[in-house]
């Protein structure tokens, strides 16, 4: 409504036509909810009572369901309703669904409101914002139709004899029909967010968004490591065998070559080119491991452990394979972890242990290093804390002063049968 072209859109037309289609389907609330009630009054309550009362109950999910349609009028975001899926199909199970959860007698003290009050207030409405302003606006056709060119009356209480006064009475009423605009437009936002309030489901709405929040973290850490084996295998398949197809190449090139400055210079590009393979091996470690594709966390984690220059007991059963998204992010933690031993811990033996148990996967790496490590500090483990975080898991790290660390990570996850993972 702050916008200047909020007079010339067709947002005061759709004010209008929800206050409108508020005040008819009020009254036919109205006309329904009294003759429930009369039919109730009149019945005994042995035979039908209970029926009838029911139906009364129920009356407001009709009422709350055409407020929802209604509400396009002028509100863009969809309102979701409260009612949930009933447990069974059948009639008998959707009443006692309807019955015992709270949006049924939420929507019924709507419709209560809606047929009792806030109709009238709509009518009231339409009829100081639109009608009155509208009649004044007729004024000229009033007197040229109605009192025949002579005189006309202005909302029944003045009389316009003149036809200069009835053009400026009808620009009048074009001067009025600004501000009721806005009258029709504030009322009809005022409505709209009273009923939101009383029949959207809010929870529902924000448990949506949070679910739909949870999948998408899920689907960007799939299409992460995704692009990481997509990676790991263009560098595997391609730079690494035309780096091998060159140091095969210098390596034939320097035993043709005779003694001299030309076969020193060959074994000199020969050792760097070794040393570029040897680091392109692995970078592609790094990225995403082979042995974690083809054998699994089991085979991966035992691997980590023999490549660190601390001495790792690993003590890890899994009767099938995780996810490959928990299943990676498992397997950084541990190597960050080992790392971390490696470099700061001075501890003299470490140990990976870990399993499956309640529908969780669990590892816990220790060392009995002088300790102190913090989590929050800046190290590596943060970033590892936040990306266990997006699959739902939970990293934990005690480190007393003077040691031992423990580090815990769980991943909620189920495991499927390594043939079935690996396809």
């Amino acid at each position: 409504m702050s916008r200047p072209g909020f007079l010339l859109s067709a947002w005061p037309w759709r004010a209008t036509a929800y206050l409108l289609t508020g005040t008819m389907t009020g009254v036919a609330a109205l006309v329904g909810i009294v003759t429930m009630a009369a039919v109730c009054g009149a019945l005994a309550i042995v035979l039908v009572g209970l029926p009838l009362f029911v139906v009364v109950a129920l009356s407001g999910i009709p009422v709350a369901g055409a407020e929802r349609c209604r509400l396009r009028l002028i509100d863009h975001n969809p309102v979701s309703s409260r009612h949930q899926v009933p447990a069974a199909p059948g009639l008998r199970a959707w009443l006692i669904t309807r019955l015992r959860e709270q949006a049924t007698w939420r929507e019924l003290g709507y419709a209560l409101l809606f047929a009792g009050l806030l109709w009238p207030v709509d009518a009231l409405v339409i009829t100081v914002a639109l009608l009155f302003p509208l009649s004044v606006v007729s004024t000229p056709l009033l007197m040229a139709t109605v009192g025949d060119g002579h005189e006309a009356k202005v909302l029944k209480q003045w009389t316009v004899t003149t036809w200069p006064t009835a053009f400026g009475v009808a620009v009048l009423g074009l001067l009025l029909m600004v501000p009721c605009a806005y009258l029709l437009g504030v009322t009809a936002g005022a409505r709209a967010e009273l009923a939101r309030l009383l029949i959207a489901s809010h929870e529902g709405e924000l448990g949506a968004k949070v679910v739909e929040l949870a999948r998408s973290r899920v689907r960007l850490v799939e299409a992460f490591e995704a692009e990481r084996r997509r990676i790991e295998r263009d560098l595997h398949d391609g730079a690494q065998q035309r780096l091998v197809a060159l140091t095969m190449a210098l390596g034939l090139a320097r035993l043709d070559a005779p003694p001299g400055p030309l076969a020193d210079q060959l074994t000199k590009v020969h050792d760097e080119a070794g040393k570029a393979l040897a680091e392109l091996r692995e970078l592609i470690h790094g990225i995403h491991p082979k042995v974690l594709t083809d054998y699994g966390l089991q085979a991966a984690v035992a691997d980590a452990a023999d490549r660190c220059v601390v001495p790792v007991d690993v003590d890890l059963e899994l009767p099938g394979r995780p996810t490959q998204a928990v299943e990676s992010a498992a397997y950084f933690v541990v190597c960050e972890a080992l790392a971390n031993v490696a470099k700061h811990s001075g501890a003299d033996r470490a140990q990976v242990s870990g399993g499956h148990r309640d529908g969780r996967l669990f590892l816990e790496v220790r060392d009995d290093g002088c300790g102190g490590a913090d989590a929050s500090a800046g190290s590596g483990l943060t970033g590892l804390a936040d990306r266990v975080s997006i699959l739902d898991g939970r990293l934990s790290l005690t480190s007393p002063p003077g040691g031992p660390t423990l580090l815990r990570v769980e991943f909620p996850c189920e495991l499927t049968e390594a043939a079935d993972h690996s396809a």
